[in-house]
């Protein structure tokens, strides 16, 4: 199974996909879609409103509090919504689609087509796709952590009393929460559009409440109060840009989501729900702040009176839920592209639904963030010092976002190189100077998602790069395979009943599973079928063109088989497929040979011996092929080797 670019094929045998014909799902209406859209896609940065506000204005930024700090800071907020969340992701990177399909990983692969293969350009295009994708996992361990922790911090407001209580039932909530990712978001997810829309609609109305009292806050559309800010606060204005990032988090996920709602509702549900109601959120909190400035302490739920309090801390609860669903998803769907694309081992992956192929639970994934979000919450302790941690993940994948955008502008639409400097000039410069802010907030917490992206990233690479020593070692110790088939027929060994299928790393050479059962067992079936797995840069491939298939002679066949890295291969379906080429197996008389390969670390030149022992240890420890692969256990044989790398 490798990660392969649709210009390159192994074999001459192997047919190219058309990439502009292929739309992997139908779309229902847009209303419907804009509906459900607003329950996955706007979770994140729909609840930013909660703590995004009052962590601006915290003390330890030192910025005196003033009617014009106020105008300062909501402009900075307006216009960072209409930049980087409308302009940059709405208008224009939302356009670089793989076949519809968006997000890091997405958009790398999509980059990979300009690069040659193995050039230096196209590692560093990988590279950069990876760690991306690996700071991604740092928002989904702390979405979750400060969307509840915020939410439930809103009891506090109705007595202080109950302080002592916030963290006990925020990890009460989360425990939960993770605790029923295998019953699978179906039945959930039908509820998330309805709560998210009256969530987003209370957002408008508390703001619009406010604002009636001190309308002038409107005039923070105005560019220059923005401006006028930073230049009069200097240094302290360029902290609090960090703050005001928090506003953005969330933004990334309009076009990871991109794939399953399709541009349009996204678009809509953005320009005419979503952002409308935020801004009159941000611009309601601006407006009672003149008048209250004691309410810095939690603006968000002192923007209604008091007998509302506790409804609204039951409704940002449910928000939040809502939205830390959303990142635990993302990290699912995440991590099983990055399995298919080659970078991460194969895990246990479930499938919750009959009918939605993209809801998946993994446990491996589940268990590891639900530790990870425990010691977070227990560790920080309140949502305002999570809010110094959360930020810089969100930044450097935007970067990245933006360096890979322009790549696709340059190389894929052929764009004029003046437009896409002014562009990307826009973004880049935006974009640095939020990561710029954040890098501020390292040694308070920002550390955290940076090491654990690090440590990710680590981890992916090796397992990127181990495999493919794997692949050079079996390649330089391989036998072709049409010359072993012509021995064969000089030779032919015993024949026996039934199928052998003979999953293959490499279409040209030998399986080694059938040198081994040649070799110990001195038989041949009287049908054998090589079979090649192979992941394309494409989310999904149709149906009719997911076989190639050749004839070797003798009952021979090669036969490969292709998927997109947002499909799950099936081995046991492929066969089936087979009928269409006049080669039908009984399933009870097929048998199928795998290679479960032992490896170990030597000297050899590769990695350093370190790694290549963190490479063995997750080799060891990936699902077997045969769970992967979808294969009956009472139809596999494996016959492995110890390998040296």
């Amino acid at each position: 199974m490798s990660l392969s670019n649709p210009q390159f094929s192994e074999s001459k045998i192997l047919r190219p996909i058309n990439l502009e014909s292929h739309t992997h799902h139908s779309r229902g209406n847009t209303s419907t879609l804009m509906l459900a859209a607003i329950g996955i896609v706007f979770g994140d940065i729909g609840t930013s409103p909660l703590y995004a506000l009052k962590e601006c204005f915290s003390p330890e930024h030192g910025i005196p509090f003033s009617p014009e700090a106020v105008f300062g800071v909501i402009s900075m907020v307006f216009w960072a919504f209409l930049v980087v969340v409308s302009l940059k992701y709405v208008m224009f990177v939302m356009r670089a689609n793989n076949n519809g399909e968006g997000g890091i990983l997405a958009l790398m692969a999509l980059a990979l087509r300009t690069a040659p293969v193995g050039s230096k350009r196209a590692s560093a295009i990988i590279m950069l796709g990876v760690f991306g994708a690996c700071m991604f996992y740092g928002d989904a361990v702390i979405t979750p952590a400060i969307s509840v922790l915020s939410a439930v911090e809103g009891i506090e407001v109705v007595s202080e009393e109950f302080k002592p209580y916030v963290i006990p039932i925020t990890l009460v909530i989360l425990i939960l929460l993770f605790f029923i990712q295998k019953k699978g978001t179906s039945t959930v997810g039908i509820l998330f559009g309805p709560i998210m829309v009256v969530w987003f609609v209370v957002l408008g109305l508390m703001g619009i409440y406010n604002i009636i009292d001190n309308p002038q806050i409107i005039s923070a559309i105005n560019p220059l109060h923005a401006v006028s800010f930073l230049l009069e606060h200097s240094l302290q204005a360029f902290i609090v840009l960090g703050a005001v990032f928090l506003v953005l988090t969330g933004a990334e996920a309009l076009y990871a989501d991109m794939g399953h709602f399709g541009v349009k509702p996204i678009r809509y549900a953005w320009f005419f729900i979503a952002m409308p109601c935020l801004l009159l959120n941000y611009f309601g909190q601006g407006a009672m702040l003149l008048d209250r400035p004691e309410a810095i302490s939690n603006p968000f739920f002192l923007m209604v009176p008091e007998a509302f309090t506790l409804t609204l801390v039951i409704l940002a609860t449910f928000a939040t839920v809502i939205a830390s669903q959303a990142v635990i998803s993302g990290a699912y769907s995440m991590t099983s592209q990055a399995i298919l694309l080659g970078f991460v081992p194969r895990m246990r992956i479930f499938y919750t639904s009959a009918k939605e192929v993209g809801q998946i639970y993994m446990p491996a994934i589940n268990w590891m963030l639900l530790v990870i979000v425990i010691c977070v919450v227990v560790s920080f302790k309140s949502s305002a010092n999570l809010a110094a941690a959360y930020g810089i993940a969100v930044t450097t994948t935007m970067i990245i976002t933006t360096i890979l955008s322009a790549i696709v502008m340059s190389f894929v639409w052929r764009w004029n190189p003046v437009l896409i400097f002014v562009i990307i000039g826009l973004f880049i410069t935006v974009d640095f100077a939020f990561f710029a802010a954040n890098l501020l907030k390292i040694a308070e917490g920002g550390w955290f998602p940076l090491t654990l992206g690090a440590v990710c990233f680590v981890l992916l690479m090796t397992w990127y790069l181990g495999r493919k020593l794997l692949r050079e070692k079996a390649i330089e110790n391989g036998i072709p395979l049409l010359g072993f088939i012509d021995s064969l027929k000089n030779h032919p060994p015993l024949r026996v009943e039934g199928t052998a299928v003979f999953l293959t790393a490499h279409v040209d050479y030998v399986p080694v599973a059938m040198l081994h059962n040649l070799k110990h067992n001195k038989i041949l079936h009287e049908r054998v079928i090589f079979l090649k797995v192979s992941i394309w840069d494409v989310p999904f491939v149709e149906e009719e063109k997911r076989i190639t298939f050749k004839d070797l002679g003798s009952e021979m066949y090669l036969v490969r088989a292709i998927y997109g890295f947002k499909e799950t291969p099936d081995v046991l379906h492929v066969i089936d497929d087979l009928k269409a080429y006049g080669i039908e197996c009984d399933s009870m008389d097929t048998s199928f040979f795998l290679a479960r390969d032992s490896v170990i670390p030597s000297a050899i030149p590769g990695m350093a011996i370190w790694r290549e022992k963190v490479f063995a240890w997750m080799y060891q420890n990936a699902a077997k092929p045969s769970d992967f692969y979808q294969i009956p256990t009472n139809r596999v044989v494996e016959l492995g080797a110890k390998i040296e790398i």
